[in-house]
């Protein structure tokens, strides 16, 4: 692994000789003496922020919270990260990965003036500084974390593993920004951050930005060793490498030498990137995939901070990873922490009122070049409605309902090729999966742009492609942080994914619905695009691959989420996903869950009427329905529950010909929860029209039957909705016999609906004994022959 420059790889005589001046060395020191002194500020303290009398217990808040163990690693880079901002003039952001080093960004925001002109009560005085103090880990003030609430942050990290993947998605197409990302060496050990090291096979340094990635190897976790700071230098030198990177070390414990030895590793590093990216951009670099620099910095974990309390080491060791002092009951610890905050010596830092003092203020960027300010970590100031296609133009055409097959996911990949093409000049949409793009049927997109991809290519590779907008990569995670970090920024977005293994990123779905919650009330952070998923090879066509590939529950997970954040969607047919998804690629703030079948099936509506049914969210198929007060509703939710359903409502009419049935099929699924819950709830009046105050509802789902359960349990007539759907019932098998097993089938449906219609009760032993009759059958002749019945593959909508 290089120093940079070499000479400096050797410990230096005094002064330590590199790009700073002995009297831009001093002045950084202090702006880097006075993030620390903040950041243990607002982990410690609530009163006396510039120490000006003794230090009391009065002084200290009751709950200590907060860690400080990183944040005097992420405090150097930012007044390094500063410098090369204002000599080069950068438009530069930073992701910080062990986000719980909040204190220092929170610090250097306000140091900059940022914060200050986000939160105008914060100011910038001795009053603003313990307001400051006061509010971290308070009661109504801000997390230990960087946070939603912090400036420039697009990465809350309250969970590790999505940094390296949030700035790679930020640089996507954003060809002047740089976006240095902290990578702490404790998240450097979970998966989702293990693979996000070769999104440098993506990037194109011709037409999208750069990532600077820096490892922050300060050895330990909360009680444990690191792994990556435990395997020697030169097998971490390897393993950079083997991943395609050129990395740096930073190493030491002594501030000058360090000072003087990451300014110049920055400066080397951003030749680099600035040469990788010329000879891009001018055809120089043959095609080349690049080898991009990284830096890896090994400072000392709580550096700066206190080496001994009660006798035991601390700086350097596990101890220091959150509040290195506590237990203010002895006095002793009052005076450790005293000396610990006096030891930065804020009476330089800051004069008498709590100003920071120009000399060293004057360090900082200026107007949006600081990262605090940046408008890539707002990325809804530079939101720019895509251009979208009219979806009408890719409508199928319907000689009536059920009289026509199509590939609802196909048809909908022919208008995401126009949508790419609409937007190719303005470079802010991209279609993300992992390595499913053609199998879910969305392959049109090949038309007008290729696959992105940096790495060797093959004779028989297709579609591949350095200019391409579709990313493909096998791992959700990373699709799925890309994506994030794209919208973040400013951009617009799609995730395609298999059903099943979607949940993967269940956790991810968690951090980016709970940061769109909390900035809905921040007022400075403007709506991004929404995160868009599309669901598709889903449990009920999954015969072929088995019980592995089947789980609907995603839209469980989602439908957890607060109201105002998820919406989901389980159109039909194919003019219904058309409508859906285009009102989904205009949205703003939302997580958008659709589902869709790709394989042909009937299709149900004309797009005036499909965008119709949409719009409402759910309403009754007067053509498949009988006029008047009905004895039954046929509801379904879902494209194979809808298919199931119409078989249903054609056996019932040849079982009891004089049978009155109403058929409500639901798009939008919050329409089940009441008004009060969900915005796109249906008030009790509109709910009771569809769906009766005392007739009995049989309702084939898409998914686990408690999730319909849990949205109607307040309406009027639930007692009397029966739900079938999915319940963990499947294997290799044939397509029908999925819905046999999960008795979501046509015949367990009519059956349903007999048993519960009071003036059929004298049918119900007979249509008992034709239904298990007809299971026999069903059961014998997929044995035999290895597919479905001829009724059942050739059966077709008739009324």
């Amino acid at each position: 692994m290089r120093h940079a420059p070499a000479e400096l790889a050797e410990r230096p005589a005094d002064p330590a000789p590199g790009p700073l001046s002995p009297e831009l060395l001093r002045r950084m020191h202090g702006y880097w003496r006075a993030a620390n002194y903040l950041s243990v500020g607002q982990i410690y303290l609530r009163a006396n922020p510039l120490l000006e009398r003794p230090l009391t217990i009065a002084d200290v808040k009751p709950r200590l919270l907060g860690h400080w163990g990183t944040t005097p690693g992420l405090n150097l880079l930012y007044v390094h990260l500063n410098r090369l901002i204002v000599e080069h003039d950068l438009n530069m952001i930073a992701v910080i990965g062990p986000g719980h080093g909040g204190p220092g960004l929170v610090a250097n925001t306000w140091l900059e003036g940022s914060y200050t002109e986000r939160y105008p009560a914060i100011e910038r005085s001795r009053n603003g500084m313990e307001r400051l103090f006061r509010q971290f880990s308070w009661p109504g003030g801000i997390p230990s974390h960087v946070a939603p609430e912090t400036p420039g942050s697009i990465h809350e990290g309250g969970e590790l593993g999505y940094s390296l993947a949030h700035a790679y998605g930020a640089v996507f197409d954003n060809p002047d920004l740089i976006v240095a990302c902290v990578v702490g060496d404790g998240e450097a050990e979970t998966g989702a951050l293990a693979t996000s090291w070769h999104s440098n096979k993506f990037l194109n340094p011709a037409r999208d930005g750069a990532v600077l990635p820096i490892l922050h190897l300060n050895g330990f976790k909360i009680a444990n060793p690191t792994i990556l700071a435990r395997i020697g230098l030169d097998e971490l030198d390897e393993l950079m490498r083997g991943y395609g990177y050129d990395p740096y070390l930073v190493e030491g414990d002594d501030p000058e030498e360090v000072h003087q030895l990451l300014a110049a590793t920055l400066d080397t590093v951003l030749a680099e990137i600035r040469a990788i990216q010329a000879a891009a951009r001018d055809g120089s670099d043959g095609g080349e995939r690049p080898r991009w620099p990284m830096i890896v910095l090994k400072t000392p974990k709580g550096w700066t901070g206190p080496k001994i309390v009660d006798g035991k080491p601390v700086e350097g060791t596990w101890r220091a990873h959150q509040v290195p002092i506590a237990d203010f009951d002895d006095p002793e610890h009052l005076r450790q922490l005293e000396e610990w905050m006096l030891s930065y010596r804020p009476a330089e830092l800051f004069d008498e009122c709590g100003k920071f003092r120009d000399e060293y203020a004057s360090l900082a960027p200026t107007g949006h070049r600081r990262m605090g300010s940046n408008p890539h970590a707002n990325g809804g100031e530079l939101l720019v409605p895509l251009s979208l296609p009219d979806f009408r133009d890719h409508a199928v055409a319907l000689p009536g309902p059920g009289q026509v097959k199509a590939a609802a996911t196909a048809v909908l990949g022919g208008w995401l090729r126009d949508v790419m093409a609409y937007n190719m000049d303005a470079a802010n949409f991209r279609l993300f999966g992992p390595d499913e793009t053609a199998s879910n049927r969305l392959q049109s997109v090949y038309d007008v742009t290729g696959k992105a991809w940096m790495a060797e290519t093959e004779a028989v590779d297709e579609n591949l492609s350095r200019d391409g907008r579709v990313m493909e990569v096998l791992s959700e995670h990373l699709c799925q942080g890309w994506l994030e970090g794209y919208l973040l920024t400013g951009r617009h977005g799609l995730f395609s994914c298999y059903e099943a293994f979607v949940h993967i990123v269940d956790s991810m779905l968690n951090q980016h619905a709970k940061w769109l919650k909390v900035t809905r009330t921040i007022p400075w952070r403007k709506p991004i695009a929404s995160l868009n998923y599309l669901l598709t090879s889903h449990v009920w066509r999954q015969d072929h691959n088995g019980l592995s590939h089947q789980d609907p529950g995603f839209i469980d997970h989602v439908a957890n989420k607060k109201a105002d954040v998820v919406r989901i969607y389980l159109p039909p047919d194919a003019n219904t996903l058309l409508s859906v998804a285009s009102h989904c690629l205009r949205s703003r703030h939302y997580v958008n869950v659709i589902v869709a079948g790709k394989n042909p099936e009937w299709q149900w509506l004309g797009i005036d009427e499909a965008v119709r049914h949409c719009t409402a969210g759910a309403g009754i198929w007067e053509w498949a329905s009988d006029a008047g007060e009905p004895d039954v509703v046929m509801a379904c939710a879902g494209d194979v529950p809808t298919l199931e359903t119409m078989a249903a409502v054609m056996l019932l009419r040849e079982f009891v010909p004089d049978i009155r049935i109403r058929v409500v099929n639901v798009v939008d699924l919050m329409v089940l929860q009441p008004q009060s819950e969900h915005p796109h709830g249906l008030d009790e009046r509109a709910f009771d029209a569809l769906f009766t105050t005392d007739k009995p509802v049989i309702f084939a789902f898409h998914g686990y039957p408690s999730l319909v359960h849990k949205l109607t349990y307040r309406r009027t007539n639930h007692a009397n909705i029966h739900v079938r759907g999915y319940k963990e019932e499947g294997t290799t098998t044939t397509p029908f016999d999925m819905v046999v097993l999960n008795d979501l089938d046509r015949y367990r449906l009519a059956l349903d609906a007999i048993e519960r219609i009071p003036r059929l009760r004298d049918r119900v032993t007979a249509e008992t004994d034709r239904y298990w009759a007809m299971m026999e059958r069903h059961k014998l002749y997929i044995a035999e022959h290895g597919d479905d019945l001829p009724e059942i593959r050739d059966w077709q909508w008739k009324r």
